[in-house]
């Protein structure tokens, strides 16, 4: 392994002033203030700056939005190098069609993270990540799930409250472990599933099941995908996957490669032990995951340096 340097969408630069998002008037104030700056989103998208040589955000004034569907108080800026003051309020506006239009009606501008992420600087990165887990939250909890009554919105988008039974619903994450195994020979296991195009290999992932720990679920999910027991799990670094609200938690575990593998022949269909020379030689032809996914970062980190694999890695969303 080399120097662990953080996936792209782990990155951050904003203090989320939780402390603020209980006042009431919160929205009220943030709105008279000049420096306050507002990123709209539709459908789970955003617009960049025009003015800009590499992509950043556009962040707008408050009278530049028509009107939200809602707004999620994000968090203060703690950037000394973007373009707005350091300390700045950050609201995401989740806006309907019509007002997406009457901001941008060129459709194309309108920008995903999975093909943004990795461009952007850590701000940015931190900001957009953060607003797609949101946005994704408040799309699928806008019923109690307890009663299915309709919610009200609370704690300047951070919290949900049943009109009926006055339950509280907070945002959730679905933790996920995401694992480079490695062999003695200092190889690394990858996997290719069913659906994917020949050549696409990836590490194993799964998620963490009810009332498990971590590292069961690693030993559990490993040896349902590939047959293999592993050992000498190590904890690297995770990273949110908002599509729709995972966090993927990144590890390192070793396997006995003089033992045979096999794949479940469901999710994972391929199984190959990759040396690094052997990387180097089919780099290019080899669909390695996009750039913005932490099993891209973890096959880096194993390999030592970035690798320029097949082109088309910035379109894929392949964990």
């Amino acid at each position: 392994m080399t120097e662990i340097k953080l996936p792209p969408l782990a990155r951050w630069e904003l203090d989320r002033d939780y402390l603020s998002r209980s006042r009431p008037e919160l929205f009220d104030e943030l709105w008279s203030l000049e420096t306050t700056r507002v990123l709209a989103m539709h459908r789970g998208r955003v617009l960049l700056r025009a003015d800009s040589e590499t992509p950043k955000l556009n962040l707008v004034t408050v009278d530049q939005v028509p009107t939200a569907n809602l707004r999620v108080y994000l968090g203060k800026t703690t950037s000394a190098t973007s373009h707005e003051a350091n300390g700045a309020a950050i609201v995401l506006a989740i806006v309907n069609e019509n007002s997406a239009n009457q901001i941008e009606p060129d459709g194309s501008k309108w920008i995903g993270l999975r093909r943004l992420g990795v461009e952007l600087a850590d701000r940015d990165a931190g900001l957009f990540t953060q607003a797609l887990a949101l946005y994704n939250w408040h799309e699928t909890n806008q019923h109690c799930p307890k009663c299915g009554t309709p919610t009200v919105i609370e704690q300047g988008g951070w919290a949900r409250r049943c009109f009926k039974d006055n339950n509280e619903i907070f945002p959730r994450t679905d933790p996920a472990i995401i694992v480079a195994i490695t062999d003695q020979q200092d190889r690394i296991l990858l996997g290719s599933q069913g659906t994917w195009e020949h050549n696409r290999w990836s590490v194993l992932a799964g998620f963490v099941e009810a009332g498990e720990s971590l590292e069961a679920a690693i030993v559990r999910e490993m040896k349902e995908e590939c047959g293999l027991e592993v050992f000498d799990i190590q904890y690297l670094y995770s990273q949110s996957w908002p599509f729709p609200q995972s966090l993927m938690l990144g590890f390192s575990a070793k396997a006995d490669s003089s033992i045979e593998f096999l794949p479940d022949g469901e999710e994972i269909v391929k199984l190959r032990w990759f040396s690094k020379a052997e990387i180097a030689a089919e780099a290019k032809s080899l669909l390695l995951p996009s750039d913005s996914t932490i099993s891209r970062s973890l096959i880096e980190l194993w390999y030592g340096s970035p690798i320029d694999s097949a082109a088309e890695e910035a379109k894929n969303g392949h964990q």
